[in-house]
């Protein structure tokens, strides 16, 4: 059977978006393996569990859960050897029936030390915990601050210290915490556990002290071995640091499971949910959907039906401000307030053809007062961007598309319900902000694959950073020849296309993970979840909108 030209499109668009779907399964399993075999050998002879292991024993099994920032520190720090993961591993997911945070030091990566993306890594686990009352747990392994790093770790407001700020603040609201030392926990790291409002301790392989055995001795002249400087038995029955004594990795998991299935009930926030109805169209068919070049249109409108339930959304709107879709619908039941990016050619009311992927005055105009919509009803706000930009060129700044677009950003900072972006293709310059990137407190923000996030796309950012240097070098009395200059392009924006990757973005926590597109559902609905565990108590308040 011949196949359409459609159909042949579609295949093509399936067959990339599996490619790229198979590279980061394999950057995954990089990052699984954590400062290598040999390192996750050496913690099995001392009885210990690696990172991932403690928490698959502590979480629910058959239960879904969500990794935060598994990329972080890639391709950084490789004069110091690297830090696969940002040497921490964090997780969203269920303990005893309750949804939580778990956070878990990787020993495999320099003994569990933490570098400046490691305290980046932490803080973002503490701010989901915060901005969710969810209970968080953290599985303790650590030589504490890196040192080679100290300066950009340790100083700063949103360094080291951060952390055991945040402890204290969880504690003032009530946000459960519990800590278990499972290895090293030395000098300001020993803060920690004993912030949080319950800990326990490993016999024989944790230890928590301010000072270890050789500085104690360097220091103060004393001898004496770490066990019994700072071991469990010394912190749970003479200092009463700590509240259990457990006799190996998997009584502490165990315990922790017994302490969390006795929390209480949380008062949610009461967003809607009705029973999940599966997408009508295979979520799967995003792959061939999605165009393997970016440049080529396509309607938003059949991705967002292999992502919300019965594939059935109620469009805001539909027919003002078209380069920007709003709708109402249900994802795994939840209700959400859909705002993406539309990238297909649209009209608008004067007739005029418009390019997709850009924001024009109408869009913004419509986006904002569905924004305002949603907070007064309280629905959840999902982004999937998409976005070039907003329209530049006289007939929109005559238009004001300043002023508009700043509608839209107002609208969307000030929200008080619970936003989350999916970052799906383009996410450039201020669309970025106006379609909620990091900048603007999404509770989660995630990417698929074929993300990119910068202030303009490899060829448009190359083609003006070539201008800029071919005219310093003409003026330093260079001789530009074509080839030189395509040699200049060539080197610009690989460079620039490095920068621009979901990976890039991903190792700096910029998002917050990098999804197979068929995770999106599960992905919004966990956060939803999350989010549903604090009531909201703000005032929805846009301040000042030109109009």
């Amino acid at each position: 059977m011949t196949l359409s030209a459609k159909e042949l499109e579609f295949n093509k668009n399936d067959d990339a978006m599996r490619l790229k779907i198979a590279q980061l399964e394999r950057e995954l399993e990089k990052i699984y393996l954590g400062g290598g075999q040999k390192k996750m050998d050496k913690l099995r002879e001392k009885g210990k569990l690696s990172a991932r292991e403690r928490i698959d024993l502590l979480l629910d099994k058959d239960t879904e859960h969500i990794e935060i920032a598994a990329f972080a520190g890639r391709g950084m720090y490789e004069e110091h050897g690297g830090c696969p993961g940002g040497g921490v591993v964090v997780v969203i997911g269920y303990v005893s029936g309750k949804q939580c945070i778990v956070v878990a030091n990787d020993a495999t990566v320099k003994a569990g030390a933490w570098f400046p993306i490691t305290g980046k890594k932490n803080l973002r686990a503490q701010e989901i915990a915060m901005e969710n009352n969810l209970p968080i747990i953290y599985l303790v392994d650590s030589a504490g601050v890196y040192l080679p790093m100290q300066d950009e770790i340790f100083p700063d407001k949103e360094h080291f210290g951060r952390i055991f700020r945040n402890n204290a603040i969880m504690s003032s609201r009530g946000i459960p915490q519990i800590a278990a030392v499972m290895g090293s926990c030395v000098a300001g790291g020993a803060y920690l556990p004993i912030m949080s409002d319950e800990s326990l301790i490993v016999n024989g392989t944790g230890t928590i002290f301010l000072a270890g055995s050789y500085l104690v001795k360097a220091a103060i002249g004393e001898s004496i071995d770490n066990e019994t400087l700072g071991g469990a038995t010394t912190h749970t029955q003479i200092s009463g640091v700590c509240d259990y004594n457990s006799e190996n990795d998997e009584e502490c998991l165990a315990t922790i499971r017994d302490l969390m299935d006795k929390i209480g009930a949380a008062q949610d926030a009461g967003f809607d949910r009705k029973e999940s109805i599966a997408p009508k169209k295979d979520p799967k068919e995003v792959y061939g959907i999605l165009p393997k070049d970016r440049a080529k249109p396509y309607d938003m409108r059949d991705i967002l039906k292999c992502i919300v339930d019965d594939s059935k959304f109620t469009e805001y709107k539909k027919d003002y401000g078209q380069s920007i879709i709003t709708a109402y619908a249900r994802i795994d039941g939840w209700s959400v307030g859909i705002v993406a990016n539309q990238r297909i050619l649209v009209k608008n009311a004067k007739g005029e053809m418009q390019f997709g992927g850009v924001i024009y005055s109408d869009s913004a105009d419509k986006a904002a007062r569905f924004i305002m919509n949603c907070n007064q009803k309280s629905i959840p706000l999902v982004f999937l961007h998409d976005v070039s930009g907003f329209m530049v060129g006289s007939k929109s700044e005559h238009g004001g598309i300043i002023k508009d677009g700043a509608k839209m950003v107002n609208a969307m900072a000030n929200s008080v319900v619970p936003k989350f972006s999916v970052v799906i293709g383009n996410s450039y310059g201020a669309g970025n902000y106006a379609m909620c990137g990091k900048a603007y407190d999404p509770r989660l923000i995630v990417a698929w694959p074929t993300a990119e996030l910068a202030v303009m796309s490899g060829a448009a950012a190359a083609k003006t950073l070539l201008q800029i240097e071919v005219a310093s070098l003409k003026a330093k009395g260079e001789e530009i020849t074509p080839e030189r200059e395509s040699e200049l392009y060539n080197k610009i924006k690989d460079r620039y296309d490095e920068q621009i990757s979901p990976y890039y973005a991903a190792s700096r926590i910029w998002v917050d993970a990098i999804i197979n597109p068929t995770e999106t559902r599960k992905v919004i609905s966990m956060g939803i979840e999350a989010a549903n565990h604090k009531p909201i108590t703000e005032r929805y308040n846009v301040g000042v909108i030109q109009t």
